[in-house]
């Protein structure tokens, strides 16, 4: 069976072109970098992002709801009402 290819993350493309000396230290050589507790923050906070953009669409679904339930209701009293 063949071997599947690597796949290329963008991150990985990034850091080939902010510094291709540390993409070969770090892909090829298998050096570790230095900045550990650096990339372990920015790791936390690209989680915390994440959970704020997933509590925005909740909130943006549960806004879409209210304004339909909005719509409903005004439509049935103005039915209501002209009768």
């Amino acid at each position: 069976m063949p071997a599947r290819p690597r796949l290329i993350r963008a991150s990985e493309i990034g850091e080939y072109v902010y510094c291709h000396r540390a993409w070969w230290l770090g892909r090829v050589q298998g050096e570790a970098s230095i900045n550990v507790a650096e990339m372990a923050a920015g790791a936390g906070g690209h989680a915390r992002h994440g959970q704020t953009v997933a509590a925005a669409g909740c909130l943006q679904l549960a806004a879409y709801i209210f304004i339909a339930l909005a719509v409903v209701v005004a439509v049935v009293w103005l039915a209501s009402a002209m009768q």
